[in-house]
């Protein structure tokens, strides 16, 4: 993965946006419309419709990136840190009471 298109509601706050390009150490593009599921709708429509001859030149002409969210270094070395010093050992720790949690409410499924 070499970058990262994010839609839905969260993709209309910046915050989130660097957030996650920073945590994930990739461009997070947003597309030029949030509601990409209606577009794909859309796309598949004027494709049927013969509105475009295929799916290749239909998302040529239907889509585009909006903005580009870079990672930022010094806040990517921050998550990076977080993850290997204290999250990925949290796991670890926890992962024991997980595991009753899920023998408890059998969710989720084994």
């Amino acid at each position: 993965v070499e970058t990262l298109r994010v839609s839905g509601g969260g993709s209309q706050s910046d915050a989130v946006m660097q957030i996650t390009a920073d945590i994930f150490n990739r461009p997070a593009q947003r597309p030029h419309t949030y509601e990409t599921a209606a577009l794909g709708a859309a796309i598949d429509a004027a494709v049927g419709l013969k509105l475009h001859p295929d799916f290749d030149s239909a998302l040529a002409a239907m889509t585009r990136i909006a903005h580009v969210f870079e990672p930022i270094p010094r806040h990517r070395d921050i998550y990076q840190a977080l993850y290997d010093r204290v999250y990925g050992r949290l796991y670890g720790r926890l992962k024991t009471i997980y595991n009753d949690i899920r023998k408890i409410t059998g969710y989720p499924a084994m």
